[in-house]
C-alpha cells in the first residue's frame, strides 16, 4: 500500500519526506505537460502589461500630459471599480492604471487552471491513482501542483517588472507592480489549493475557484468605489485582488504588501493538506449532489446533455453579458470627456480598429473587440470539451448508445455556435437599451446589436480553430488556447508596434467589423464564416476516422 493510497489516519502520522516522496518526478512531469501552456501565458501577460504600457507613454510621456488628459476619467466611480484606482497623477501610474487589476485577476486565473489541472483533474480522471501505485506520497501531487502555478506567478510578475523597467520607467515602482501581480497571484495559488480539496469534480472546483475571484474583484470594485476613508473602503484589504490595487505602483510602492500574499499562499496549503490527510483520494469535502432517479425528455439527445453539464458556464456568462452591457452602456455618459483629448481618440482607434466616427461608437467598436475575444474563449473551453469527455469514459458511454460519432462532434460545435451568438447579441441589445438613455449621443439599439453581432464570424473562427485540433489532433487541443492568445494579441498589440501587415492580416480579430463607426462589409464576414465552417468540417471528418482516446 503506497502513501497516496493509505488510510488518512495512517497517513497523517507519516513523516514530511515520506509525503513528499516523488514530489521531484510529478514536478518535471507536470512541467513537461505545461511545458507550452504556462511559457505561452506569461509572455502573453507581460505582452499585455509591457505593451500596454508602452502605447500609454506613447500618448502621455510627461506627467503634465497625463495629469491633464485623463483627470476626469480617473475619476469616474464606474472606471475606478472596473480598474481600481490610479496610484498618483504621473505618466508611470497611467501607464500600469488598466493592467494593474486585469493582470492580477489573470495571474489568479493562470494559478488556479495549473493548480486544478494537476490535482483535481488528475483524480478525476485515474491517472492519480495510477501514479500511487508507485512510490509517491499523499502531499507529492498537491505540492508539485502548487510550486508549478507559483513558479508560473512569480515569473509573470517578475518578467512584467523587468519589462516595464527597461521602458525607462521608474524601477522602484516597476517592482511595486511586479508585488502586486505576485501578491493577488499567490494568494490564488493558496485558494487554488483549498478548492481542489473541498471540490468533488474538476467542474466543481473550476466553479469554486472562479467564484472566489469573482467574488475578490467584486469586494474590491464596491471597496475602490467608496470613498477614501470610510469603512467600506478598508474592505479592500480583505481582497487579494484589493491587495494588488493598494500597493499602488508607480505612487505610494507598498511593496510589503508581498508578506500578504505569502502568508495568504502557505496558510491555504497548509489547510489544503489538512483536508488531504482527512479525505478519500477521488472524493472531495463537498459532496456530489445526486440528480433525478429519471433523466428528463431534454436530455436523449447529446445537445441537451451537454447543454445541462454547461448549465453553470451559461448562466455565468449571461449574467456577465448583461452586467457589461449594463457598464459600457452607462459609461457612455462618462467617456465625452475622453473624446475631447485627441490621444484618447487615437489610441481607441488603434485598439478597436475603427475611425473617422463620433467618440461613442469609436468606443462601442473598442469594447466590442475586447469582449469578442472573452466570448471566443468561452467557444474554446466548450468545444475542448469532447477531448475531456474522451478522457473521461463520458464520450465512450454516449458512442456506446446510437448516436454517432458526427452528431457527437457536432453537439460540441452546435453548443458554442448557438450560445455565443446569444451572447453577442444580448450585449448589444442592454447597450442599444441604456446608452441612449446615458447620452444622445449613444449609438441607437439595433446599431449596436448589429455592431455586436456583427462580430460572431471572428468568434466561429476561434471555434473552428478548437474543432480541427479537437477532432483530428486531441493532443494538441490546448494549443487553441495559445491560437486565441497569440490571434487577439496580434491585433492588440499590432496596431501599436507596426507589426508586418501579413501578420496583422492572419489574425481573425484583425478583420474584425467596424460598426457602428463604418459601415458592415459583408465580404469579410463571409469568408471568416467560410473558413470557419471549413475548420469544422475538416474537424469532424479527422474525428470520423481516427480511434477515439
Amino acid at each position: 500500500m503506497t502513501a497516496a493510497t493509505a488510510p488518512t489516519s495512517a497517513a497523517a502520522r507519516l513523516p514530511v519526506a515520506v509525503q513528499l516522496t516523488g514530489f521531484g518526478t510529478l514536478l518535471r512531469l507536470a512541467w513537461r505537460r505545461d511545458r507550452i501552456l504556462v511559457p505561452s501565458s506569461v509572455l502573453g501577460l507581460v505582452l499585455f502589461s509591457v505593451g500596454s504600457a508602452q502605447a500609454t507613454l506613447a500618448l502621455y510621456p510627461t506627467d503634465e500630459a497625463a495629469a491633464t488628459g485623463l483627470a476626469s476619467v480617473l475619476a469616474n466611480p464606474a472606471i475606478v471599480a472596473l480598474y481600481g484606482p490610479v496610484a498618483a497623477p504621473t505618466a508611470d501610474a497611467l501607464a500600469v492604471f488598466k493592467t494593474v487589476m486585469l493582470g492580477a485577476f489573470l495571474v489568479g486565473v493562470l494559478a488556479l487552471v495549473v493548480v486544478r489541472r494537476h490535482t483535481r483533474t488528475e483524480e478525476d480522471e485515474g491517472r492519480l491513482e495510477l501514479l500511487g501505485a508507485g512510490v509517491v506520497g499523499r502531499w507529492a501531487p498537491l505540492a508539485a501542483a502548487v510550486t508549478l502555478a507559483t513558479a508560473a506567478v512569480v515569473a509573470a510578475s517578475a518578467v512584467s517588472a523587468l519589462g516595464l523597467a527597461a521602458l525607462g520607467m521608474d524601477p522602484a515602482g516597476s517592482v511595486a507592480f511586479g508585488v502586486a501581480w505576485l501578491a493577488a497571484g499567490l494568494a490564488s495559488v493558496g485558494v487554488a489549493a483549498v478548492v481542489v480539496q473541498l471540490a468533488s469534480t474538476t467542474r466543481g472546483a473550476g466553479g469554486l475557484g472562479f467564484g472566489a475571484l469573482g467574488g475578490f474583484f467584486a469586494l474590491r470594485a464596491v471597496a475602490d468605489s467608496a470613498d477614501a476613508g470610510s469603512p467600506v473602503h478598508a474592505l479592500a484589504w480583505l481582497s487579494p485582488l484589493g491587495w494588488a490595487g493598494r500597493v499602488e505602483a508607480y505612487g505610494a510602492d507598498r511593496q510589503w504588501v508581498i508578506v500578504l500574499g505569502v502568508v495568504a499562499l502557505v496558510a491555504g496549503v497548509l489547510t489544503a493538506l489538512r483536508v488531504l490527510d482527512r479525505r478519500d483520494l477521488g472524493a472531495g469535502v463537498l459532496p456530489v449532489r445526486a440528480g433525478p432517479r429519471r433523466a428528463a425528455p431534454r436530455l436523449a439527445g447529446p445537445l441537451g446533455l451537454l447543454t445541462r453539464l454547461a448549465r453553470g458556464t451559461i448562466i455565468g456568462w449571461v449574467v456577465g453579458m448583461v452586467l457589461g452591457g449594463l457598464l459600457v452602456g452607462s459609461l457612455l455618459g462618462a467617456v465625452a470627456d475622453m473624446g475631447r483629448d485627441p490621444a484618447v481618440t487615437d489610441l481607441l482607434e488603434k485598439l478597436g480598429g475603427a475611425s473617422g466616427g463620433v467618440f461613442e461608437d469609436i468606443y462601442v467598436a473598442t469594447e466590442i473587440h475586447f469582449v469578442t475575444a472573452a466570448v471566443a474563449a468561452v467557444a474554446t473551453a466548450l468545444v475542448l470539451r469532447l477531448v475531456a469527455a474522451e478522457r473521461s469514459g463520458q464520450g465512450e458511454v454516449v458512442l456506446s448508445t446510437p448516436i454517432g460519432r458526427l452528431r457527437w462532434y457536432g453537439a460540441h460545435l452546435a453548443l458554442p455556435l448557438v450560445l455565443t451568438a446569444v451572447l453577442m447579441a444580448l450585449l448589444g441589445a442592454v447597450v442599444g437599451l441604456v446608452g441612449p438613455l446615458a447620452t444622445a449621443q449613444a449609438p441607437t439599439f439595433g446599431e449596436s446589436l448589429a455592431a455586436s453581432v456583427a462580430a460572431l464570424p471572428v468568434v466561429w473562427v476561434m471555434t473552428g480553430v478548437a474543432g480541427l485540433l479537437a477532432g483530428a489532433l486531441p493532443q494538441y487541443a490546448p494549443f487553441a488556447w495559445g491560437v486565441l492568445l497569440v490571434a487577439f494579441l496580434v491585433s492588440e498589440v499590432g496596431s501599436l508596434t507596426d507589426l508586418p501587415a501579413w501578420l496583422l492580416d492572419a489574425s481573425p480579430f484583425t478583420h474584425l467589423s467596424t460598426l457602428p463607426v463604418t459601415p458592415f462589409e459583408p465580404v469579410p464576414a463571409l469568408v471568416l464564416t467560410g473558413v470557419a465552417l471549413g475548420l469544422m468540417a475538416l474537424g469532424g471528418l479527422a474525428y470520423r476516422r481516427r480511434d477515439a482516446a
